[in-house]
């Protein structure tokens, strides 16, 4: 059993959870990824390290409350404890070496493709590179781990989609802008929903900068033998659980990969509804 010693919301619909796990502590990189299951019944859903303590035996995890399995997780406090937290998964970033790196954090819902791209962030200015973070948001009441980013970045551009948090526009108008003003990056690491990586991707091919993207599509067992976390990457098979997260993102066939990650809606829809349900008589 995993204890959770703490439990944050982060905004309306993103929850922060310390979980005691020093085995996965030990080893935890960023880019890797955990699966948990929350009860015996429960089902196993893949989440990225948002953050790690060796010393405490901590590994943070940040979710966005979507479906039944994250809302089960949302519904246990600090002092419960998850019946399976197996990692760390997945092969860690590789980072060593780059001088000078933007970070793109992008929102989808509720800004967890940022949750994935802090740790990232915070390891480059450990490893010495100049790190300038885009973070994207849809409005200011979404916004989570600012003072993180800034802790961690020579430079922070905040975009929201309505102009209430930062400058109004897209994160691709920011590293554009970024781009012109003469900023040389070694590369580009962008994080977040499959259509921002897309343009992100498009951008920095023009420009001719290496950029690498974090695939984050549905798994089950996270060893590469379910096949459900397969992209096409180059024209070849690959599978992100086991091959990734991590991939050269103008290789990417995001196409692709958009028509497969709404394959699962129905169902997804189906399981959240079937837990409202549970937790509502637990209520009563």
């Amino acid at each position: 059993m995993y204890k959770i010693l703490e439990k944050t919301p982060l905004n309306p619909t993103v929850t922060k959870m310390v979980i005691e796990a020093p085995l996965v502590a030990k080893k935890a990189e960023p880019g890797q990824f955990i699966i948990f299951r929350a009860s015996e019944d429960g089902e196993r859903v893949p989440l990225t390290i948002a953050d790690y303590d060796r010393k405490a035996g901590t590994v943070t995890i940040i979710f966005q409350i979507v479906g039944g399995a994250t809302m089960e997780l949302n519904a246990l406090n600090a002092g419960d404890s998850l019946v399976d937290f197996v990692g760390p998964l997945g092969t860690p970033s590789k980072l060593e070496g780059l001088k000078k790196v933007a970070v793109v954090g992008g929102h989808q819902r509720g800004g967890v493709g940022c949750a994935i791209a802090y740790p990232t962030a915070k390891k480059l200015h450990e490893l010495g590179a100049e790190v300038h973070s885009v973070v994207g948001f849809r409005n200011k009441d979404l916004v989570i781990l600012e003072k993180e980013f800034e802790a961690v970045s020579a430079q922070v551009v905040k975009m929201s989609d309505d102009g209430s948090w930062g400058e109004k526009g897209l994160v691709t108008n920011a590293l554009e802008a970024l781009i012109n003003a003469g900023n040389q990056y070694d590369e580009v690491i962008a994080i977040g929903p499959l259509v921002m990586m897309k343009f992100v991707c498009q951008l920095t091919k023009k420009y001719g900068i290496k950029t690498t993207v974090s695939m984050n599509p549905i798994m089950i067992d996270g060893t590469g033998m379910c096949g459900g976390c397969r992209l096409t990457v180059g024209g070849k098979t690959k599978f992100a659980c086991v091959d990734g997260p991590d991939f050269d993102g103008h290789e990417v066939d995001f196409d692709e990969a958009m028509h497969r990650g709404t394959m699962y809606r129905d169902f997804e829809a189906h399981a959240r509804e079937a837990e409202c349900e549970l937790l509502k008589k637990e209520v009563e």
